[in-house]
């Protein structure tokens, strides 16, 4: 159950032309403004990553990106997502820059090392202005089959539908705003969802009957559902992926996530996974964390030839 909803393979994409994006400031306030030429420092927090993930034992498959024109190509979970079974689902992005993100060599490996029944892509519906940013827009409970969702127009609520519809999910939308009242732009920057347990910016949600559901549906299915404040979420304790490794789960996130954590929260999430801090400064200047840079692999490998 553990491998369901924390994979053990990923895909990471290293950027080489890293910097704040200006189609994506007006509505992500995590964001910053980079100052100088910062793709070098980006880069070389990238690879540090990689090699922690990989020392923990996780497959990570790395793509370069040498274009100029996808500032946030690091962030590749909000063009595709994978599922059990052998789905892959490709996304419609708001930002016209983030629509070059989508790369097909990435889509291809997938076919060739594991077991892909079908991709079900929905990115022509850019077209109709339809956005839904895949794992960013959605926070996936894949065991309780659960789509959780803060509503912003990076997330269609006509798409959603009809992604729970083909992925069988059931959606949970609700509204989410910052300390500023401005809305939330990707619900996994609100919510981390692990297999015993969720990080939830609870008070964050405005509707106190939509507050309880989420809390509900992730208690039903056992978690124990740990609540982080809005100071926290503007840290990203939020934006976390747990990761299964070689000496079990692992909890991935950032170091300016895991210092703005509490002890007892800590002491919490160590009862089901180890914490695994990640120190990427730079690459949050973009407005995404460790979760963002992260697409978990839910697919089952093809067996290797000649075994």
């Amino acid at each position: 159950m553990m491998q369901m909803q924390a994979p053990t393979d990923v895909v990471m994409i290293r950027p080489h032309h890293f910097r704040s994006n200006p189609e994506t400031q007006g509505d992500n306030a995590f964001q910053t403004t980079s100052a100088g030429n910062v793709s070098a420092a980006a880069r070389a927090e990238f690879d540090r990553v990689v090699d922690q993930l990989r020392a923990h034992g996780i497959s990570v498959h790395d793509f370069d990106d040498d274009s100029t024109h996808t500032p946030d190509s690091v962030f590749p979970n909000n063009w595709f997502s994978t599922h059990a079974g052998g789905h892959v689902a490709v996304y419609p992005m708001y930002a016209e820059n983030r629509r070059r993100e989508r790369r097909w060599d990435v889509i291809d490996l997938l076919k060739r090392d594991y077991r892909v029944q079908d991709v079900i892509d929905y990115s022509g519906l850019e077209q109709d202005g339809l956005a839904l940013e895949g794992t960013g827009a959605m926070v996936l409970d894949h065991i309780g089959r659960l789509a959780f969702v803060a509503r912003s127009h990076r997330a269609d609520p006509v798409l959603l539908e009809r992604f729970c519809t083909h992925f069988n999910f059931e959606p949970i939308a609700f509204d989410a705003v910052d300390g500023a009242g401005r809305p939330v732009y990707h619900t996994n920057v609100l919510m981390a969802v692990g297999t015993r347990f969720a990080m939830v910016g609870l008070e964050m949600i405005t509707d106190p009957e939509r507050r309880a559901t989420v809390q509900q549906r992730l208690e039903e299915t056992g978690r124990d559902v740990i609540a982080l404040s809005a100071h926290q979420i503007a840290e990203f304790a939020g934006n976390a992926i747990e990761l299964t490794g070689k000496d079990g789960a692992i909890l991935a996130l950032s170091a300016r996530a895991r210092a703005a954590l509490s002890a007892d929260q800590v002491a919490r999430i160590e009862t089901h996974a180890r914490l695994l801090p990640l120190s990427i400064p730079t690459l949050e200047t973009a407005g995404g964390s460790v979760r963002c840079m992260i697409a978990g692999l839910h697919l089952s490998r093809r067996p290797r030839k000649g075994i």
